[in-house]
């Protein structure tokens, strides 16, 4: 069956649907969107088919069979801190880069926003997204304002031999080294990610204050929050106060013991296990909802509608398998993206089927030829560590006749 995308909104679709239009009357929503940035609508004729082997999402987490915008609702943004939300006030607040450079700098708010802004169109993903069937929501996609870093780190003279940069947020903690051990050793430290000098300044970071329009909230990072597209969400620092240059690789806990993806390679016959930290986002795809039309005669005309994202890498294509059979393209909008880092959204009329349980998968490739892998295939099988679970998610349903 030829698929073609829903022309006519829906006019008495289900209640969730309505709840949802209800739901999108927020203030972020004033922002003007452009007319692609929606799902696909359903037809007034489509029902909502639910899922039978996920439960509902919990408060702060992505409705998947609710998506129907690009911008993602704040009630539905998830929120992660490790070291507690620290109390900030945006009129005494200042951002300090120091370390290894010529001229060390120091910004108030007020100094960030009257330099050139810059709108940043970005999927964030938890790395742990995806770890359990009970935690696959933990996803938004936003449009962040900020000012550009690399221009400041340039101003700031970097010595040559500078390798690393480091974004500390306001957010401390004790932590303790060798616990347990005669040398045991607790420190304050504040919360930290660090990348390459070259990444930093290659790579198109945004030092944001507002998301949608407004200013960010204090639970998303505010009054400062580095956004670096493609990353998972860890890397994006809230409450940031402080960017250091150094010669010497950082080894805080949430870049050397925490967030350390775990997996096992095949070398000579033998496994030989490998940690890495975690980075840059994997190819990721998921089917959002799956809607039936009225059946014709004992069989029942399904479309299923999803979402597929990665670090930047374009997306050529995303496929749909139904019950284990032939994988089949989905269709999207090519001119639907706002920004190489956001999701695209697919859809995919899966032909007439019978009544029953059914279970249908999606995976996408990229322009590298990379594919989504299935948690069998040895990148996840062989992963000890539940971060980055990029795997293909099969969703069961069941169809009344």
């Amino acid at each position: 069956m030829k698929a073609v995308p829903p022309q006519t909104p829906p006019t008495a679709t289900i209640s969730r649907r309505q709840a949802l239009h209800k739901s999108l009357q927020w203030a972020g929503m004033a922002m003007t969107l452009p007319a692609w940035a929606a799902f696909d609508q359903q037809t007034s004729d489509e029902s909502l088919v639910s899922f039978e082997d996920m439960p509902r999402s919990r408060p702060n987490r992505l409705d998947w069979e609710m998506l129907d915008q690009w911008v993602t609702p704040q009630d539905q943004v998830f929120n992660v801190q490790h070291y507690g939300m620290p109390e900030v006030d945006p009129n005494t607040f200042s951002l300090t880069i120091d370390g290894m450079v010529g001229k060390p700098a120091q910004y108030a708010m007020e100094d960030l926003r009257g330099m050139p802004k810059k709108d940043q169109w970005m999927t964030l993903e938890c790395s742990g997204n995806g770890s359990s069937k009970g935690f696959m929501d933990a996803i938004y996609n936003s449009k962040w304002t900020g000012t550009p870093l690399a221009p400041l780190l340039e101003q700031c003279q970097p010595d040559p031999k500078v390798t690393e940069v480091v974004f500390y947020g306001k957010d401390t903690k004790e932590e303790t080294l060798r616990p347990g051990t005669n040398r045991e050793l607790k420190i304050e430290v504040p919360f930290g990610r660090s990348m390459t000098l070259e990444d930093a300044m290659q790579h198109p970071l945004l030092l944001a204050y507002d998301r949608n329009g407004t200013p960010m909230e204090h639970r998303n990072g505010a009054p400062l929050r580095l956004i670096v597209p493609g990353y998972y969400g860890i890397a994006n620092v809230k409450w940031l106060t402080r960017i250091e240059l150094r010669d010497r690789r950082y080894m805080g806990r949430y870049m050397a013991r925490d967030y350390v993806t775990v997996r096992a390679e095949e070398r000579d016959g033998a496994l030989t296990h490998v940690e890495t930290s975690v980075g840059r986002m994997n190819l990721k795809s998921i089917i959002a909802r799956v809607t039936r039309r009225p059946t014709q005669g004992d069989k029942i005309p399904l479309r299923a509608y999803g979402a597929a994202w990665g670090d930047g890498t374009p997306i050529d294509r995303v496929e749909v398998q139904l019950n284990g059979g032939k994988w089949q393209k989905a269709q999207w909008d090519p001119s639907a993206q706002a920004s190489r880092y956001c999701w695209r959204f697919f859809w995919i009329d899966l032909g007439e089927v019978p009544a029953g349980k059914h279970t249908l998968v999606s995976r996408a490739i990229d322009a590298q030829g990379r594919i989504q892998p299935s948690a069998e295939d040895d990148e996840i099988a062989l992963k000890k560590t539940y971060w980055e679970a990029y795997q293909q998610w099969p969703r069961t349903i069941v169809i009344e006749a």
